[in-house]
């Protein structure tokens, strides 16, 4: 081959290669970064559970029970016949601290107002009063839902007494000088609102006869003035006035029970002559509102065993105290009808109390 083709050939080769070597050359495609998995997102840690309360070593101290009365009077009768044996049951003791005046109100108001429900301070309560003071008086803010019922211990029947020299022999001679002589006879009771107040007024409206009621300052002066012949009868208690009835002071006329009482079986009630007379005033205890469960349980276990007691039983027969346990629910539902009752009864005669 001759020098002109050689030269030729290799001019054409190098443009061959020239060109091959200015083509864009085709990238490989950049790989995606690879995604990294999604954690799963992580939960609140949970709070740890508060521990429950440990209420088993209740009670640990003594416990407070207020009472709305003086002393000497039915709170303080039930406090030193419940308290040796609850004391012995709990292993504790009870601690008194009366709180006198309108009627028990200002106790009971303490209870449902500022007192914590911790089972250490608890209060003997009574009926009406417990419900009358509110229902009589708006000034009185305080009411049984506020209150955790723990047990009623007794029901202590109303009566009517006299006194020994009095002319009244029987209720029917009592009734027959009221029908005589229209409104004048004397009763005495022990306050606007109390048990004996109301025992009169529903003595009224079953029998339609009409007394003039004297309110005293406790049931003792009410038939201390019956003793002395100041007023003509007292609308009093069993539990209170017994004692004087036992010594001779007093002559019993009627009570107001469903059943004659074995502490003076000669003494006919009301329902027998045909008036459903029934009241008296129920002496229980009762702790603040929000009172823990197993606190309540073992406070009523302890009210039921004392009540199977026979030393209990026996105590409270030399009282003439008739025991009448009811416990937790029952004794609300108990609380709730009286509250009913009363309620009734002073929306028909208020307007003779009030201006």
């Amino acid at each position: 081959m001759n020098l002109r083709k050689w030269m030729v050939l290799i001019l054409a080769l190098v443009m061959v290669l020239s060109v091959a070597a200015c083509s864009p050359q085709e990238e490989a495609p950049a790989e995606e970064p690879e995604t990294p998995a999604e954690e799963p997102a992580e939960e609140p840690a949970e709070e740890p559970a508060e521990p429950a309360e440990d209420y088993s070593s209740y009670p640990e101290k003594p416990i407070v029970v207020f009472q709305g009365f003086a002393p000497g009077g039915g709170s303080d009768a039930l406090a030193q016949l419940t308290q040796p044996f609850l004391g012995e049951i709990l292993d504790i003791t009870f601690v008194n601290q009366y709180i006198p005046g309108a009627t028990g109100a200002i106790a009971w108001t303490q209870l449902a107002k500022s007192t914590d429900p911790d089972g250490y301070t608890i209060s003997i309560t009574n009926t009406p009063m417990l419900q009358t003071n509110y229902i009589m008086n708006e000034d009185i803010t305080y009411n049984i839902t506020e209150l955790t019922p723990i047990a009623n211990v007794v029901t202590d029947p109303g009566l009517i007494v006299v006194g020994a020299d009095s002319p009244f022999e029987t209720i029917e001679d009592l009734m027959a000088a009221a029908e005589a002589d229209p409104e004048g006879i004397t009763v005495g009771n022990s306050g606007v609102g109390g048990d004996d107040f109301f025992s009169t007024l529903i003595f009224q409206m079953e029998t339609g006869l009409k007394f003039i009621l004297v309110p005293f300052e406790g049931d003792g002066p009410s038939w201390q003035a019956a003793a002395g012949g100041q007023i003509d009868a007292s609308f009093n208690n069993l539990g209170i006035t017994f004692p004087q009835i036992e010594a001779g002071t007093l002559r019993p006329l009627a009570i107001f029970a469903e059943e004659r009482d074995p502490n003076i079986p000669d003494i006919p009630t009301m329902k027998e002559l045909g008036y459903d007379i029934v009241n008296g005033s129920s002496r229980g205890y009762s702790a603040p509102a929000g009172l823990p469960q197993p606190i309540l349980d073992e406070l009523i276990a302890a009210f039921e065993e004392m009540g199977n007691d026979p030393e209990f039983l026996q105590a409270a027969a030399d009282r003439a105290l008739p025991v009448d346990i009811k416990t937790g629910d029952e004794y609300a539902e108990y609380l709730r009808g009286h509250e009913d009752i009363f309620g009734q009864i002073w929306e028909e005669v208020k307007s003779e109390y009030t201006q």
